[in-house]
């Protein structure tokens, strides 16, 4: 998905969590305007975290392994709320805001929290 683009952030669908009639765990936006992808997991019916995929120890581009993320570089993990499993990350990734409304998800990327 690219989702949708806005001055503070990215809107996204939640039918884009819909594959037949499965509802898939996490969803990768890549956008032009972004430096890394954005993963989205669903954690719950109104509960999703949105983590930049790049990989706080020397900033490779992370893939996901289920319910984690994985950098290929050097090995670092790290869960579905941004936080490290493995090093050699010291540190978590970075978090975005994400408001639900309307069957929409905005992804505020003014913001970073941990």
């Amino acid at each position: 998905s690219t989702g949708k683009l806005t001055d503070n952030g990215i809107l996204v669908s939640l039918d884009d969590f819909s594959s037949g009639n499965k509802t898939l765990p996490y969803i990768i936006i890549r956008n032009d305007a972004l430096q890394f992808p954005v993963c989205i997991y669903r954690i719950g019916a109104n509960n999703y975290s949105a983590l930049l995929m790049q990989c706080s120890h020397q900033g490779a581009e992370l893939q996901v392994a289920g319910d984690r993320l994985v950098c290929p570089a050097h090995g670092s993990e790290f869960d579905k709320q941004g936080h490290v499993m493995q090093a050699p990350a010291a540190s978590d990734l970075r978090k975005f805001p994400v408001t639900i409304s309307d069957n929409t998800l905005f992804i505020d990327l003014r913001k970073v929290h941990s």
